[in-house]
């Protein structure tokens, strides 16, 4: 065969298996026997690059002297490993909502789209299966609980933007346990329709929790709606550092008292828990607020960890949906000392882009920085910076007002030594690993779609149509 045939032909070919599902999670793991599994907890770090990870385990222990807690499970043998590929439908580089469609319908789906196939077929979402099944469910996250990643592995739409309607889905399906963001969704004064969202889930018999304190001391058997803030929750290093934010629960926290609720169901529970402004910071280039919130989900991970070591029949799975700008610690002589400051960072570029406008002097520009990361932007930066703040607007997805973020991260390079490759989601393949009974049934290399049937194979459930 002439050369550029090889090629053509492992390209056309290599298409097919990327964009098309070919072969099920069955025919892939053949009959090995296995102990079943009673519950699952999935945790999504959304948006993780590879270098996401490799650099919040330094930070972690150049900070506090001790590995991330994912990493110590690779450490200490503890878990099956995998890559994954993270294709959708019609694309190499997925969207979040095709990507958890694949984990929560089983079957690829164009970008954009929740468990909606391209001829307007749907596919059951996973956690209604469970649900069907006798199980507990819910879903855990930073950003909006109507955002795409817990909505994949509940629910049917064929627009991931339409969170207004994924809310009401919500309440229908009365699932057990649904915390994180988007009030904007539920509020009455947010509403473009003006239902009380909240009313009706009040009406329907749901505990509907605002705050930490009431999350805390949730103690009984209703199904919950935890809605805590706007949009999504700050970024745990602004949280960390703003007083005002202590009645915000964390991720962990989210998650510990998920497990607490749903681990009184006797048939068991699934959890789907999303460090969702993981892949916010990577789109704004913000390392601090990106290695932080990995951290936090690393708690979160911790927690499930522990649980999973005691209870002996959970299922714990760790991994993400897709890349998202690609960031690393790049060579230099300082690299090192450079990436130490980010330890001394106390607020965002988030926080520091977003209270600047453009009445906003060099110098208070400067001493804005300084306050919040402690290093030094020259007045020439920083007037070039203030440039952007002349014609802002309100239109984007993750960057509304079109504010500097990729300048302000070039500018930051070089007193961080971590670089980016882009501002957007990567096709790269990914990190996948599980604890627990069931996690004999992992390959070294795994497609998206194929933990649909994992999952239901691991517990032991049969297809609920």
């Amino acid at each position: 065969m002439k050369r550029k045939d090889f090629f053509k032909t492992s390209s056309l070919a290599f298409l097919g298996t990327a964009l098309t599902p070919s072969i099920s999670a069955n025919s892939r793991t053949g009959k090995r026997s296995f102990q079943t599994a009673k519950n699952i907890i999935f945790l999504v770090s959304d948006g993780m690059s590879n270098g996401t990870l490799s650099m919040a385990d330094l930070l972690m222990q150049r900070q506090y002297g001790k590995r991330s807690t994912w990493l110590t499970l690779y450490d200490e043998h503890l878990v099956s490993r995998a890559l994954m590929d993270t294709a959708s439908a019609n694309s190499f580089v997925t969207d979040s909502a095709a990507a958890s469609s694949s984990w929560g319908g089983g079957i690829r789906v164009n970008n954009g789209a929740l468990n909606v196939n391209a001829d307007g077929s749907e596919n059951k979402p996973i956690l209604q299966k469970f649900k069907d099944a006798g199980k507990s469910v819910g879903c855990v996250t930073t950003v909006p609980i109507t955002h795409a990643t817990p909505a994949g592995f509940c629910v049917t739409s064929k627009k991931r933007d339409d969170q207004s309607e994924i809310a009401l889905k919500y309440l229908s399906l009365r699932f057990d346990v649904m915390m994180g963001g988007g009030l904007e969704y539920f509020s009455k004064e947010k509403r473009s329709d003006r239902q009380d969202v909240f009313k009706l889930f009040k009406d329907s018999g749901f505990a509907v929790v605002r705050d930490k304190k009431a999350m805390l001391e949730l103690d009984h058997n209703k199904p919950v709606l935890g809605v805590f803030h706007e949009a999504g929750l700050p970024f745990a290093l602004d949280a960390a550092h703003q007083p005002e934010k202590s009645n915000l629960p964390t991720l962990a926290e989210m998650t510990g008292k998920a497990i607490s609720i749903l681990s009184r169901n006797q048939k068991g529970f699934v959890l789907q828990v999303e460090g969702g402004k993981v892949d916010w910071a990577a789109h704004a280039n913000d390392c601090g607020a990106l290695l932080y919130d990995q951290l936090a989900f690393d708690e979160a991970v911790k927690v499930a960890f522990d649980f999973a070591q005691k209870d002996k029949e959970t299922l714990v799975v760790i991994t993400t949906d897709h890349g998202n700008a690609n960031p690393g610690l790049f060579y230099g002589s300082k690299a090192n000392s450079n990436f130490d400051t980010i330890i001394k960072h106390r607020f965002t570029n988030e926080w520091i882009l977003n209270g600047v406008n453009s009445q906003t002097s060099a110098t208070l520009l400067r001493d804005r920085v300084m306050e919040a990361q402690g290093w030094i932007l020259t007045d020439e930066e920083a007037r070039e910076l203030l440039a952007y703040y002349v014609h802002l607007s309100d239109e984007g997805l993750y960057n509304p007002r079109h504010l500097p973020f990729k300048r302000f991260a070039q500018l930051q390079e070089k007193h961080t030594s971590v670089g980016w490759g882009s501002m957007d989601h990567s096709g790269d393949y990914v990190e996948l690993a599980m604890y627990g009974p069931g996690r004999e049934l992992l390959q070294p290399f795994i497609k998206n779609y194929e933990l649909h049937q994992l999952m239901l194979d691991a517990t032991a459930i049969k297809h609920y149509s």
